[in-house]
């Protein structure tokens, strides 16, 4: 399927359902929130999911799966009608999590047994006996409380270095704080994130542009793109589509709409 035809019809996955968040206190260390998606029955749409530097596990079609980084925008095949429960992980605690470099995960779903969890039939077996949503979410959280327990403490420099991204400061103006020769953060950034730093500073930059659409709902196009931190207009246009496939208006309105509800 074409990109042009992605950008007339593709949906940002806000907009393809009914999303929900929040953040077990017992989850805190791990994990940055606990979510569930359920898509609209009717038929199939074109859902865009967009890359925001975290990877998450789901639980979907009575399977867990490790969603990897992206890149750039991925276009997966869900049932109308699906309930997808899911948990992101914090900034530096997949990696230890999943015993996985995360430069092996990006761009793909990879069912959690392939990659060798020694708890993942149980916890499937649990999730499997609990079919509604709801009572399979907070079975989920209960189970990833379990667990967490065990788990050895997030990467602090991962931490740092996403905290950067995020807030529009250059990582490599990190190096004297980590203790860090460049050659040491790229690789840090591609184990706990899946690529470069210069990568996940355009991720963040164009998270920051949605967070303002959300928020703002009208506001010129050529403002968004200073508010967000591109250098103009064009240069958001092109970030935009090589990360989402879609144009900044038609994400202006796609968010805009749910912002008014409609």
């Amino acid at each position: 399927m074409s990109s042009g035809r992605r950008k007339d019809t593709a949906l940002l996955a806000a907009r393809a359902g009914q999303y929900r968040e929040a953040m077990p206190p017992a989850l805190r260390r791990h994990f940055s929130r606990l979510w569930s998606h359920a898509l609209h029955d009717g038929p199939p749409a074109m859902v865009a999911i967009v890359p925001d530097g975290y990877c998450d596990l789901l639980w979907i079609d009575g399977r867990l799966v490790v969603a990897g980084p992206d890149r750039t925008a991925a276009f997966p095949v869900i049932r109308p009608g699906a309930t997808v429960i899911g948990a992101r992980f914090a900034p530096g605690a997949a990696a230890p999590w999943l015993k996985t470099p995360l430069s092996a995960l990006v761009g793909c779903s990879v069912p959690l047994a392939d990659i060798g969890r020694k708890d993942t039939a149980e916890f499937e077996a649990r999730l499997a006996d609990c079919l509604d949503p709801p009572a399979a979410t907070a079975l989920f959280s209960r189970l990833l409380e379990e667990t967490a327990r065990n788990e050895e403490e997030p990467a602090r420099d991962a931490a740092m270095i996403f905290a950067a991204a995020d807030n529009a400061r250059p990582v490599s103006g990190l190096l004297d704080r980590l203790g860090m020769s460049e050659r040491q953060l790229r690789r840090r950034c591609h184990h706990h994130f899946g690529y470069g730093a210069k990568t996940l500073e355009r991720i963040r930059r164009f998270q920051r542009f949605l967070d303002l659409c959300r928020k703002s709902g009208t506001m010129p196009l050529a403002r968004l793109a200073l508010e967000a931190g591109f250098a103009d207009q064009p240069h958001m246009t092109r970030e935009v589509g090589e990360l989402s496939t879609l144009t900044p208006a038609v994400i202006l309105d796609q968010l805009g709409m749910r912002k008014r509800g409609d």
